[in-house]
């Protein structure tokens, strides 16, 4: 897969632009959060923790602290700066890929699903500035605020370094989306996933089996799946949607991990007889 080479020389002499984003003087000072470890994880340790503060401040925050400034606008730097890196990394990556299909390609990995579970996996929504309304509802891990938080943040270390450095940031934390995506050819729905992969090796219609538990207002659920004598448990949700896409996932990987396998015995029986005869 292409990395920082793959960016064009016009795009490569594009530099940081210092500071736009300050919209009032003198730093933000309202429950700044520890954001050393969030930086190195993300690979930029040397990041204006003012900037990644801004980044990751919610405008539910920004209207009960006097207006402060929110991550809206770098937001919407940062979700074009994705689009840019990931429809580049598809088009080098995919030259036989006719244009929808490249698009349904990128739609998957920058859509709000898949930037919310890379958001979850860096700890995001522990750093987030919340207003107190969104506190109490369970903003920390509502897919809309964690997928705008994402982008917020990679606008924000485009502002700071450049294309360069957010390229090389996005292609480290979403590279693993896009081969998710490419491998799957669906994108990253993964009950249709499951459903085109149970087809294809004989198992049936993929039957999930679903569980609430806990208050009206705060349900957990629990999925399983099964196909045929086949059974997959272990997903959870805070929605029947989110639990069954989970075990979807968890059923679709153990699939394609004992396909594969089946493949490289059968390769290296085929050798060993060529090989014999």
């Amino acid at each position: 897969m292409q990395r920082q080479g793959d960016l064009s020389p016009r795009l490569r002499r594009v530099r940081p632009v210092r500071r736009p984003w300050r919209a009032s003087p003198g730093p933000l000072t309202h429950d700044v959060p520890d954001l050393a470890a969030l930086s190195e994880t993300l690979g930029v340790p040397d990041l204006d923790p003012e900037l990644m503060t801004h980044a990751l401040t919610h405008r539910s925050y920004s209207y009960e602290n006097g207006q402060i400034p929110n991550n809206e606008r770098l937001e919407f730097l940062g979700d074009s700066v994705l689009g840019l890196v990931v429809t580049e990394t598809l088009f080098r990556g995919h030259p036989d890929l006719p244009e929808g299909q490249l698009a349904k390609l990128r739609a998957a990995v920058v859509s709000a699903k898949a930037l919310a579970e890379v958001a979850r996996t860096l700890g995001l929504g522990d750093h987030l500035r919340l207003g107190r309304g969104e506190e109490a509802s369970g903003g920390r891990d509502k897919p809309s605020i964690l997928s705008d938080a994402m982008e917020a943040v990679l606008g924000a270390i485009f502002i700071e370094f450049g294309i360069e450095r957010a390229a090389d940031v996005i292609h480290t934390i979403f590279d693993p989306v896009i081969a998710d995506a490419a491998t799957m050819g669906a994108g990253l729905d993964w009950k249709t996933s499951l459903q085109e992969i149970s087809a294809l090796h004989g198992l049936g219609v993929p039957v999930y089996v679903l569980e609430g538990t806990g208050p009206d207002h705060d349900k957990t659920f629990t999925a399983s799946v099964l196909l045929n004598d086949l059974r997959f448990d272990g997903g959870t949700g805070r929605s029947k949607k989110d639990a069954e896409q989970m075990v979807a996932e968890i059923a679709w990987r153990a699939i394609n991990s004992d396909a594969d396998a089946d493949a490289r015995a059968s390769g290296s029986a085929e050798s060993n007889g060529a090989r014999t005869s």
